[in-house]
């Protein structure tokens, strides 16, 4: 059984037990979330539940698995021949999550 939930603009396909990385969610390590916008479930059956846009009464709940941030990525803006240099670096944040359940309406 499997789902695609829809969080931090993105969409991702979940599996019971399968740990992933997301778009930084509020909540501290241990803390239970809940996705309730589900756009596609599969049931072990091969019936495919298809939103429109999403699945009715379906959600997955997940527990937080640690929060972080990405390695660093150098931004180097450069203009030849105009002495215009900038360097900025940035560090994603992220959050890890463990899928526990999904539940189908």
């Amino acid at each position: 059984m499997y789902a695609i939930i829809k969080t931090g603009g993105k969409q991702y396909r979940v599996n019971e037990g399968s740990i992933l990385k997301i778009e930084k969610i509020a909540g501290e390590k241990g803390d239970k979330v809940t996705f309730s916008e589900v756009l596609l479930v599969s049931e072990d059956d091969g019936v495919l539940k298809v939103g429109n846009p999403m699945v009715a009464n379906a959600s997955v709940s997940a527990e937080i698995y640690e929060q972080g941030k990405e390695k660093k990525i150098v931004v180097y803006k450069y203009k030849k021949r105009k002495n215009y240099r900038r360097k900025q670096g940035h560090r994603q944040p992220f959050t890890k999550i463990k899928i526990d359940q999904i539940v189908v309406g």
